[in-house]
Order: structure tokens, then sequence, then C-alpha cells
């Protein structure tokens, strides 16, 4: 069986993510250990899986990513943790299959966590999980050996699957980043193919701009005096003429293409 999900902090949203490890016990047992005192311990039996190594400092989605791999029967957790110390630390006691990272921790780059475990670990696969979609982080996370790179908008509903997918030598990646990463090595298109794209109405674009400002669309709805379901035709008619399918993309492609100021 797989472990239940750990017991976290009983102040919801005041701290981050405790880090978790396996440690090996005796008669090929392991627990799950939480490292600070005060900390619950639950033991289980080690199960055969794909080792997952999960650093990750966001308290919603370290939730979500965790209960999606110990949910899953051939997916086992070895280790999780919410800062770069953490990790790096991990990277050195445990051996995973596959190491799902955070580029923003607060302590410092996930890119040079997949630098390291390619470096201690070197079959071990690497999958970006991360809010920034720009080209830099991009390829610095895959010159730095990552084999996947999800948004994070679309990535907690899958990820099970996502890690399965990479540990079967695919290489899981965001449409909006595979888009990109095509149109890298493409000649510019002339200004006159992208046009279509950027016809928004001024509505859409003052949509756009409140999405891409992190509003959400009750709050969009109240700002404009509008109501939810009209805001919500606006954004498909932006998602439709951006050719994208979530908040995350249409905020990539409005910065790409000119559309919004920071």
């Amino acid at each position: 069986m797989l472990p239940a999900r750990a017991v976290r902090d009983s102040a919801v949203g005041a701290s981050r993510p405790r880090p978790l490890s396996r440690d090996r016990g005796t008669g090929g047992s392991s627990r799950w250990v939480r490292r600070e005192d005060g900390g619950s311990r639950l033991r289980t039996m080690l199960s055969p899986g794909i080792a997952v190594l999960l650093v990750e400092d966001d308290p919603t989605f370290f939730e979500a990513f965790t209960r999606a791999i110990e949910q899953a029967a051939d997916l086992r957790l070895v280790g999780a943790a919410s800062t770069f110390a953490e990790g790096r630390a991990l990277i050195e006691r445990t051996a995973p299959d596959v190491l799902l990272v955070d580029l923003g921790l607060p302590d410092g780059s996930g890119i040079d966590l997949i630098r390291l475990v390619r470096e201690r670990h070197p079959d071990c696969d690497a999958m970006v999980a991360t809010v920034f979609g720009d080209e830099a982080h991009v390829i610095q996370s895959i010159e730095a050996g990552a084999s996947g790179y999800l948004l994070k908008d679309s990535a907690d509903g899958d990820i099970a699957e996502q890690i399965r997918r990479l540990h079967g030598g695919g290489s899981p990646i965001s449409p909006v980043i595979a888009r990109r990463l095509l149109l890298r090595f493409r000649p510019a298109a002339p200004l006159a193919d992208a046009a279509p794209r950027a016809d928004l109405s001024a509505r859409e674009l003052e949509v756009l701009g409140l999405i891409t400002k992190g509003f959400t669309f009750e709050e969009i709805s109240r700002l404009l005096a509008v109501s939810p379901h009209t805001v919500g035709t606006y954004v498909k008619r932006i998602y439709g003429k951006l050719q994208v399918g979530s908040k995350t993309e249409a905020v990539y492609e409005a910065r790409k293409l000119g559309l919004v100021r920071d």
C-alpha cells in the first residue's frame, strides 16, 4: 500500500510545506519522516514503482502534486521539499527516478537542482512544473537537463500521467511551450501573418489586460459592471483569437505580441 498523505501544519496557508523524506527501516520497511520537531511519522512497506522527488514551494500545488503521486499505484514519493536547500539535501539522500521541480524557489533556482540531480543521478529524469513560460527559463531548464516542461495551470490534473510519460521516455511539454520552441527554430513570420491573432476588440483588450494583472473572472465582472457570463464570453473570444487554451498561455501570447504592458 502507498502511504497516506502526511499530516500538514494546523495553520492553513500561514507557512510553507514541511519537507518529507523516506528513510529506510529494518526488514525492507520505510517511513515518512517530518524533519521538524513535533512532526508526525507514518510507517509503511516500501512499495515498488517510479520513485519521485518533489520540490515545490507553493502550498496548493505541493498538496495537489503530493496527493496525485501518493494515490497512483505505480508511483512512489521518496521525498518532498519546498526550498532549494531542502531539495538539494534530498537529492543527496535519495535515489529518485523522476525529479518534479518548480523553478522559482524562495532560496534558489530549480534549474540548479536539475543540474545537481543530473550530476548525482544520471538516470533520473527531470521535469519542470512552473508558472514561467518565457523562452529564457525554458531554454535554461532544457540545457540543464530537463526532459519535460509543464505550466502549472495545466499540470496538476494529470501530473501522475505526465510522470509516467516522462519515465517511459517521453518529454511532456505544455502546448504553448512546445509551440514556442518550434517558433524559435523557424524563420520569423511576416507581420501580416500575426495580425489576425492580435485582432482583439477594445473590450477584449481591456479584459485581457485585467487577466494579465491577475484579476479573477468574478473580479473582472465587478470592475467592468458586467455579468460573469459576459466575461466568460470575452475570455472565450480572446482564447480563440490568440489560439490558446488557458490563462497562462493567453498572458504569454499577449505579452509576446505586445498587446499588454506589465
